[in-house]
């Protein structure tokens, strides 16, 4: 039997605290404990599930091998550079920084000391996803929506760092070119930030991303669509449920039950429908394991510090796009 990392935890706000819950019930990871600045907010919490509360987060940090960043976005970059220093392996939540600055120097710092690193884009570990990107290739037009009823608990960074970034990460994980040209456009409805923005996203291969995300909705929706040559692929990853639309040559003599369509050519092709089985899973349980794999068998996390800074990177170009549009609207 392995021997289990040791982990602590940074942060036990709302997300931290189902990290707590997942890591004490891992069969991968011993959890150590956390740490968390707000004393009242920490003492509820161990009151509550009994975890270890360390009251110095440099205390934490030397009791483990892994540091799990739940902190909110603008404390990351000082606890992942304390927990680099002290040579441990690190998740960080998303987004991986607040610049993108910061988030190269961690980048650059991680791979000098040869340590390991994942940003938790948690939607990649989504199990609709990881049961649709099989069939997702090269991808020509791709649709996302990322709908969510408002919750003061986001509003602290901009929508598209607060909800379209899962979408910028899944984007840029089955589109492999170089970003071309974008447009974007918001609008604040109840922040002083856009709650409501949409981003065009153009890329040098020739494929166009339509991003909408929302903090404002009626109701919750996150859906993508991918358009490719003779496919269409729809990923919802809150019903996680998938479709596949597939196209192919017509046979001679269809059934009464076939779709058929013909097209102004003459040629005739067979409309098919696959639903892929979605096995249930916890996508939050199963990023944090699959980092452990990839410490202890030295290999690339699946979602990297580099790839997070490419997220990040994205979607601020994304916000200087809005803004540019946004103060020539007022």
């Amino acid at each position: 039997m392995k021997s289990k990392l040791k982990i602590g935890v940074l942060g036990a706000g709302h997300l931290g605290k189902i990290h707590l819950k997942l890591l004490s019930q891992s069969q991968r990871y011993e959890l150590m404990g956390f740490y968390d600045p707000d004393r009242e907010q920490a003492q509820k919490v161990v009151e509550e599930f009994g975890y270890t509360y360390y009251d110095n987060i440099d205390q934490l940090i030397q009791a483990v091998e892994v540091v799990d960043i739940v902190t909110p976005t603008l404390s990351h970059y000082e606890c992942a550079m304390k927990a680099i220093e002290a040579n441990r392996h690190l998740f960080i939540e998303k987004p991986i920084t607040s610049t993108v600055e910061e988030a190269e120097k961690i980048f650059h710092l991680l791979e000098k000391k040869h340590l390991k690193g994942q940003v938790g884009h948690v939607e990649r570990f989504n199990p609709a996803f990881l049961s649709a990107k099989h069939s997702i290739e090269n991808p020509m037009f791709i649709e996302a929506h990322r709908l969510a009823e408002f919750n003061p608990r986001g509003t602290d960074v901009s929508v598209v760092l607060d909800l379209m970034i899962h979408d910028i990460d899944v984007l840029l994980s089955v589109v492999q070119s170089p970003v071309k040209h974008i447009e974007a456009s918001g609008v604040a409805v109840i922040s002083k930030s856009p709650d409501i923005t949409n981003a065009r996203i153009e890329f040098e291969n020739g494929c166009v991303a339509n991003l909408t995300a929302s903090r404002i909705s009626m109701k919750n929706m996150r859906k993508s669509r991918f358009f490719q040559k003779d496919a269409y692929i729809s990923v919802d990853f809150l019903e996680r449920k998938v479709e596949v639309v597939r196209m192919k040559d017509a046979p001679k003599e269809p059934n009464e039950y076939d779709i058929v369509l013909q097209n102004a050519e003459g040629e005739r092709k067979q409309i098919y429908f696959e639903y892929p089985e979605v096995l249930p899973s916890n996508a939050i349980l199963n990023e944090l394991e699959t980092f452990a794999d990839a410490i202890e068998n030295d290999t690339t996390p699946i979602v990297t510090l580099l790839q997070g800074t490419e997220a990040l990177r994205l979607a601020k170009r994304i916000v200087a796009k809005i803004e540019e549009n946004f103060k020539s609207f007022h």
